[in-house]
């Protein structure tokens, strides 16, 4: 609002007629002003990871402080533009994945992957639960050198406290396809649902309680 009132305001004015320092003075003030706005600012970053069913995964990272919005779609397959139907036939190399934007001043990428790793069961090979394919595979899709890096480390780490070998891979982000509208928020529109109180409500309870926890 108070960066829009100044871009008023300097539609009615002559600039070339203002002193050199007023107009520096002008631009730090709007600087300042659109960090007061807020998510003018704001550097955020992206995570993609897979682990079953997108329903399940995009519902617990909904609830995590510093996680500003969670996309459920397709990556890392071959097939341009996929449907739903496609993926499940198990042809496009494609998984089920969620594409997490988040505030890295506020969640770190190692803790993104912390809840990643308690979200599914990374040791289970093609299958989450009920869940069977290769598209229900446990992946990460790293965006950058960095991310690989302590996806590997924390993968390693992660291991330590598992009896069988983790299955999850590690690969370069490529490309991101938006899953169809009536997969986006599922669990919230859909809270009734069968698999949604079997299956993802027993996962955001345990969540919920453990944000519940740091709180206090």
């Amino acid at each position: 609002m108070v960066v829009g009132l100044l871009s008023k305001v300097s539609m009615r004015v002559n600039f070339k007629a203002l002193p050199e320092t007023l107009l520096i003075l002008l631009i730090l003030i709007s600087a300042n002003l659109k960090s007061m706005d807020g998510k003018e600012n704001v550097k955020t970053e992206f995570a993609t990871f897979g682990g079953g069913c997108f329903w399940c995964l995009e519902a617990v990272f909904r609830l995590v402080p510093g996680v500003i919005s969670v996309t459920n779609g397709y990556a890392g397959g071959i097939t341009k533009n996929p449907t739903y139907k496609d993926v499940c036939s198990g042809n496009t190399g494609h998984a089920e994945v969620i594409q997490i934007e988040y505030d890295p001043k506020k969640v770190s990428y190692e803790q993104l992957l912390k809840i990643f790793w308690k979200s599914h069961d990374p040791t289970s090979l093609n299958r989450q639960g009920a869940d069977i394919g290769t598209q229900y595979r446990s992946i990460i899709l790293y965006h950058n050198e960095y991310q690989k890096k302590i996806a590997e480390e924390s993968k390693a780490a992660i291991s330590k406290q598992f009896t069988n070998t983790i299955v999850t891979e590690i690969l370069p982000f490529n490309v991101f396809y938006k899953a169809e509208e009536y997969h986006q928020d599922f669990y919230r529109k859909n809270p009734d649902y069968g698999y949604c109180r079997a299956i993802i409500k027993p996962k955001i309870d345990k969540l919920q309680s453990v944000l519940n926890q740091k709180k206090n």
